[in-house]
């Protein structure tokens, strides 16, 4: 399985070593998400930043709508089914998107694709539903197992 990563808060006042982690998760800005692959590295650094970033367990259809959407190449084309088939042996965005949930492909798969999604603000009268406190006490930090899909539906 993979996780999909959501940047909530900002860099002002952040400790050195966790600033340093989420640039190397790709996650520079707020509402900025990326697609981990599941693995002890990876959930030390969730761990390290879990003040400032959510995740979740990334499901095929939410990549596959991340992807046909939020999907840009460089130089901001948009991702297409014609340019993962001819990267990839992967004959299509769904088949991709699922190869990447199951962890069998990455994003990197797909030469010249951007690693980071650029969502919106959460939409909705809830918004973030508070950014400085953990998401089992009603805030939008840390951990959200399956729930990740809500949040990144509302920010699509």
């Amino acid at each position: 399985m993979s996780w999909i990563v959501v940047r909530a808060r900002s860099n002002v006042g952040v400790e050195r070593g966790i600033k340093e982690t989420m640039f190397h998760m790709n996650l520079t800005k707020v509402n900025h998400a990326v697609i981990i692959p599941e693995n002890p590295q990876y959930e030390g650094m969730l761990q390290k930043a879990k003040d400032y970033i959510t995740w979740g367990k990334a499901t095929p259809e939410l990549v596959e709508k991340m992807l046909s959407e939020r999907g840009r190449m460089v130089g901001d084309a948009p991702l297409t089914d014609a340019l993962v088939a001819e990267h990839t042996e992967y004959s299509d965005i769904s088949a991709f998107a699922k190869a990447i949930a199951e962890d069998d492909a990455t994003v990197k798969a797909v030469p010249d694709l951007k690693r980071v999604f650029r969502l919106h603000p959460p939409r909705g009268p809830k918004g973030w539903g508070g950014i400085k406190r953990s998401f089992v006490v009603g805030g939008a930090l840390g951990s959200r197992g399956d729930k990740i899909g809500a949040l990144v539906e509302r920010m699509i």
